[in-house]
């Protein structure tokens, strides 16, 4: 069994040759055939410099890097596309991640027979007012919308079979959601497994308490996309015959009522029913529209690339 360990970075010069140090220590001990995928997200620091000294002492070593910063997303992308392990496993390059979870991680993976053990950082070293309450609520809307059931979407350490991360397509922020993508794509057998989270020992996290809203507008777009990418048809031609039915259901009781009730009444267009009647209509028009629109998109898209690699060490 060969193992990949992705690890996108940013600006983490400082813990990089004690990271290697301890996997090397971990896999070597543990008589693993592996390889490390470093991916540089446009770091300002010499956190390049750094990995070419490792690929350059250690084959196991791979790097990748960016000409800028692209994302976290994207970085495991690049990572996935070029890994070549049995199981593919996932780390922050900030030392929180330990890489002692890692063989425990694989035992369970191979016992159960998961597609999917995602670590769960029960006991946090973070801000309980920035970090673990958000996470907490973040985390508790992410098991109700997607049915997935984990306790902690954003723990970085995860253990991938081959075919998963091989499978799936992982961009925007979509990074907290790779077992809901795996899910998905039909890897149905996804477990959870405690893990040790340790305090951050050099720089300060890259995070900022924006990441949960951007987490939760990433949470209603997977919605979105787990259940109507290949049909938005589905969704905006419902919503707008929805739409165009209240406006002709207003249109019908102004016509009756202005023909048979009230025909000396009020003009149409000074009755507020007219005006929403006309606003319901073109509404339910328009979502028609975008619904014809998406299904022309869906079926015309081709992929493009969402990343420029500068270069890379050993692939």
């Amino acid at each position: 069994m060969k193992l990949s360990i992705v690890i996108p970075l940013l600006n983490e010069e400082e813990s990089l040759d004690e990271l290697h140090d301890w996997i090397a220590s971990v896999m070597q001990s543990n008589h693993f055939l592996y390889e490390v995928i470093f991916i540089d997200d446009g770091s300002t620091d010499d956190s390049w410099k750094v990995i070419e000294k490792l690929a350059a002492e250690n084959p196991s070593v791979k790097g990748i890097r960016f000409r800028k910063n692209f994302g976290k997303s994207q970085a495991l992308h690049a990572g996935f596309k070029k890994a070549g392990g049995d199981i593919v496993i996932t780390m922050d390059a900030d030392l929180q991640d330990n890489p002692e979870e890692i063989p425990r991680m694989i035992a369970l993976m191979e016992e159960e027979r998961y597609d999917i053990v995602a670590g769960w950082k029960k006991k946090r070293y973070d801000s309980v007012i920035m970090k673990n309450i958000p996470s907490k609520i973040f985390n508790w809307a992410a098991r109700k919308t997607s049915g997935v059931a984990l306790h902690d979407f954003n723990c970085g350490l995860k253990a991938f079979r081959r075919e998963v991360i091989k499978t799936i397509e992982v961009s925007g922020e979509m990074h907290r959601y790779i077992p809901v993508l795996a899910k998905n794509a039909g890897f149905l057998r996804i477990g959870e497994k405690v893990v040790q989270h340790q305090a951050r020992k050099y720089g300060k996290t890259k995070f900022g308490a924006d990441r949960f809203i951007k987490g939760f507008l990433d949470l209603i777009t997977i919605w979105f996309v787990s259940k109507f990418s290949k049909r938005p048809m589905h969704l905006f031609g419902a919503l707008g015959f929805l739409m165009f039915l209240i406006g002709t259901a207003f249109a019908i009781y102004l016509g009756i009522d202005k023909l048979f009730i009230h025909p000396r009444g009020r003009l149409l267009t000074d009755r507020p029913e007219f005006f929403i009647s006309l606003t319901a209509m073109i509404i339910g028009t328009q979502l028609f529209l975008a619904g014809f629109l998406g299904e022309i998109v869906v079926r015309s898209r081709k992929g493009r690339p969402r990343y420029f690699i500068a270069e890379d060490l050993n692939l």
